[in-house]
């Protein structure tokens, strides 16, 4: 039997479309894959974290049901007369979703364990709201007039902190964990603002951060001299000085088996901090000990127990907050 060409049948018109639909078929797929994998694979955090995440991951699926449910049966002659446009839109097309479906993938969080996570419940002494944008931490004697606004580090869980910070806040302290936008503390900055009007009861406030939560956390710093009188460094350092600000209480607490914040970065940074810094290294931590969301590939390899040098965390950060 002689088989017949595509053009025969369909007109070279059709049977040029063909090709073209697969390949809106195949992004479609992708572009509703994807996010569906994602949001399946990390419901949890998703779900209690800041809501940005969530909505890209939807809007990105949005795109791949377009993609797949576009009728191309009557797209103009026009179309197929300049090859160089379909290369070009095609090209487009590839990198858009690599760039974005590999930026959702590489966003995927660090989840905290399930007992972080259990820890938002609340615990004795103290009172936990988790709202879309913040958890807050108030301790449930008396009236606290010192407040730390927390950055989490990148990718991480907000709920990791929770079980660090709620031992900081029965000292007293008004604790406030900032649920980043996919969870990039860069896409926070301005956060700490709304914390700071919305408890006129704290006069005094620190702010704080673990890893590039410690780097946003000495930027607002820096840029607001006078509203914040004390900054907490969790494996963590500025890119601007800091040198000179004498109104500034500083603490830097470092893990010396870090194997993202080295102590050599530590050291290296302490030309850009007040000379009255307090530094607390805490011997055979790690990256990953400065909240509970299990190991971080890349990490260095502890040598002290996780419980003991929280422990040291806490202390740290309590003592710089009660210095204010």
């Amino acid at each position: 039997m002689t088989s017949v060409p595509d053009e025969e049948v369909l007109g070279p018109e059709r049977a040029g479309r063909r090709p073209r639909a697969r390949f809106a078929v195949a992004l479609g797929i992708l572009w509703l894959v994807v996010p569906l994998v994602l949001f399946l694979l990390d419901r949890s955090v998703l779900l209690a974290g800041n809501p940005a995440q969530v909505i890209a991951l939807a809007a990105s699926g949005l795109i791949g049901v377009v993609l797949l449910a576009r009728d191309r049966g009557d797209e103009p002659r026009e179309a197929h007369h300049r090859a160089w446009v379909r290369v070009v839109g095609r090209g487009v097309g590839v990198l858009l979703t690599l760039v974005v479906l590999g930026a959702l993938v590489w966003l995927r969080p660090f989840a905290g364990t399930p007992a972080a996570a259990a820890s938002v419940s609340g615990g004795a002494g103290v009172r936990i709201t988790d709202a879309p944008a913040h958890i807050v931490i108030t301790p449930t004697s008396g009236t606290p007039t010192r407040g730390l606004i927390f950055q989490p580090g990148a990718r991480v869980d907000p709920r990791a902190y929770v079980p660090m910070l709620t031992q900081v806040s029965r000292q007293g302290i008004l604790v406030v964990v900032v649920k980043q936008p996919f969870n990039i503390g860069f896409l926070a900055m301005t956060a700490p603002h709304a914390f700071i009007d919305r408890h006129p009861e704290v006069t005094s406030w620190a702010i704080g951060g673990h890893s590039l939560g410690g780097v946003v956390a000495a930027t607002f710093a820096h840029d607001h001299p006078g509203v914040v009188k004390g900054l907490v460094l969790w494996a963590s350092y500025p890119i601007g000085s800091l040198a000179d600000r004498t109104d500034l209480a500083v603490a830097s607490v470092s893990g010396t088996r870090d194997g993202f914040t080295t102590p050599a970065d530590v050291q290296a940074s302490r030309a850009l901090l007040p000379g009255d810094t307090a530094y607390t290294p805490i011997a055979g931590a790690v990256h990953s000990f400065f909240g509970d969301y299990g190991e971080q590939p890349g990490d260095g390899t502890p040598t002290v127990d996780r419980a003991s040098a929280q422990r040291q965390i806490v202390d740290a950060t309590v003592a710089l907050v009660d210095g204010m």
